[in-house]
């Protein structure tokens, strides 16, 4: 499969509420350092490289861009790259963001109440140059309730700073909790081949709700911020030899498969890496693919 001219359009569309978006995105996560994100040691990457993987993304048709304020390292920002990149934003350039878990400038984490998440939103506001956020994604942890975290999203969005509202790390118990608030655009989980074979059912409700689900660690799967370990199955790279395409490109084809409401934001800092993954999204598994690799998914493989 050749991916030098394929653009995101070949993965088909989606709509985030009104906001209609190429189903690969483009992940911000690994953009600021090079190595596993969010180390303290992690170098920071070469602010140039960061920038002409951006404009390349959208280049290449992706109008997606997920993104977090506490995605940085030490001396780069992936909200700063992106406005540096691609402001003044194209007009149909969905921007996603996350509050919620926060980083001190030493690296360390602690979880927003209601009332700070205010603060996480001007903030992403203010480093992005935005008057509003497209998509804000509460991430939450843990099965606590989700009723007075989302709450104080839903008030910012009538207050015109939020279009609309997602969430992220969730059940489908706080799901519902959540929609019986405000409506969500979109489920953010991690999920893969292997990954999760216990959120098939969720994946799908998702879709009948008419609720985008987006999996991230499609590619890393169990490495998460490490990246991909590079262990593929033999069923995963078996495909990959039939359709002369990189194991990573099977995974993200994979998630696509799941439904036509299933997004990628699969993450890079390298050019080439960023026009395979975009070339995934025109990549059609065959019925005996799709059987080999739901066969190793539902081993937790």
């Amino acid at each position: 499969m050749t991916s030098h001219t394929i653009t995101a359009a070949a993965s088909g569309t989606w709509k985030l509420g009104d906001l209609e978006i190429n189903r690969i995105g483009f992940g911000a996560m690994r953009l600021p350092q090079t190595g596993e994100a969010f180390a303290p040691d992690a170098a920071p990457r070469d602010r140039d490289q960061a920038i002409a993987v951006l404009r390349r993304a959208v280049e290449l048709g992706v109008n997606h861009i997920d993104t977090a304020a506490f995605y940085f390292s030490r001396l780069r920002s992936a909200n700063e790259l992106i406005n540096r990149a691609l402001a003044p934003y194209p007009d149909d350039l969905v921007i996603t963001t996350k509050v919620g878990p926060h980083r001190d400038p030493s690296g360390e984490w602690w979880h927003a109440e209601p009332e700070q998440l205010r603060g996480q939103v001007e903030e992403n506001l203010r480093q992005l140059g935005r008057d509003h956020l497209d998509v804000v994604n509460l991430r939450m942890l843990g099965n606590r309730s989700i009723a007075d975290r989302f709450g104080a999203l839903a008030e910012l969005r009538d207050a015109g700073l939020i279009r609309h509202l997602g969430v992220s790390n969730v059940t489908p118990e706080q799901l519902a909790e959540a929609r019986a608030i405000a409506p969500v655009v979109c489920v953010q989980n991690q999920y893969g081949i292997g990954v999760r074979p216990d959120h098939d059912a969720f994946v799908r409700d998702c879709g009948e709700q008419g609720i985008a689900f987006v999996p991230f660690y499609a590619i890393a799967g169990t490495g998460r911020e490490a990246g991909a370990s590079g262990a593929d199955g033999d069923e995963v790279l078996a495909v990959a030899r039939a359709h002369g395409v990189s194991a990573a490109q099977v995974r993200l084809a994979w998630t696509l498969h799941r439904g036509p409401h299933v997004l990628a934001i699969p993450g890079t800092g390298d050019p080439d890496h960023l026009t395979a993954n975009v070339a995934a999204g025109a990549l059609r598994l065959s019925e005996d693919d799709l059987a080999l690799l739901d066969g190793l998914h539902r081993r937790g493989a």
